[in-house]
C-alpha cells in the first residue's frame, strides 16, 4: 500500500467516516469485463468510473490490489466498460458477488481484444489498457478508447449512499 505524502496531514475522521462521505457522490454503475489468456470472461461491478480526456479519448476505472482479477487486468491488453441501464440491478448485484457464475445465461458480444460486451446495456466503451498506477490500495487504469456506443433514450443505474436508483429528471 502506498504511504500519505509526507506533506500530507494525517485524516481527521475514520475510514467509515470516509466511506460514508465518498458514498454521498452519486455514481453510474458499471461492469468491466475482460478476458483471460485462456478466454475464459472474467467481469466485476465498479462505480470508480470517469472520463480523462476527450483527446485521445480515454476513460479510467479503478480496481482493489485485493481484488482476484487484478492479474487479469493488468496483464490484458483489452477490456470493456459496460455502463449499466436502470433494469440491470441483478447483475450489478450479481458480478458483484464473490464465488458464483457472473456469466452463466448472459448474453455477451466480444469487443475490442474479446472483452465481452453486456446486451442492454446503456452505453459500451471498449479500451485497450493503456497504462496502470499504483496508488494506495487500488490499482487506477487508463483505457484509451477504442470504439463506444450508446443505446439512446436508456435510463443509467445509479448508486448512492450504499443504494441504487434510477434517475429521476428534475
Amino acid at each position: 500500500m502506498t504511504e500519505a505524502h509526507p506533506d500530507a496531514r494525517a485524516p481527521a475522521f475514520t475510514a467509515r467516516e470516509f466511506r460514508a462521505a465518498l458514498g454521498m457522490f452519486a455514481t453510474g454503475v458499471t461492469i468491466v469485463t475482460a478476458r483471460r489468456a485462456d478466454g475464459t470472461p472474467v467481469g466485476l461491478t465498479a462505480n470508480s468510473f470517469n472520463s480523462v480526456s476527450l483527446q485521445p479519448p480515454l476513460v479510467l476505472w479503478s480496481l482493489s490490489r485485493a481484488a482476484a482479477s487484478l492479474p487479469v487486468f493488468r496483464a490484458g491488453s483489452h477490456y470493456a466498460i459496460n455502463v449499466l441501464a436502470a433494469d440491470q440491478k441483478a447483475l450489478a448485484e450479481r458480478f458483484a458477488t464473490r464465488g458464483v457464475d457472473r456469466f452463466a445465461g448472459l448474453d455477451v458480444l466480444d469487443g475490442a481484444g474479446g472483452a465481452p460486451l453486456i446486451a442492454g446495456a446503456a452505453a459500451h466503451f471498449e479500451c485497450f489498457n493503456r497504462s496502470r498506477y499504483d496508488e494506495g490500495d487500488h490499482v487506477i487504469f487508463i483505457g484509451e478508447v477504442e470504439r463506444c456506443s450508446h443505446r439512446s433514450g436508456a435510463s443509467p443505474l445509479l448508486y448512492h449512499g450504499g443504494r441504487f436508483y434510477t434517475e429521476h429528471p428534475l
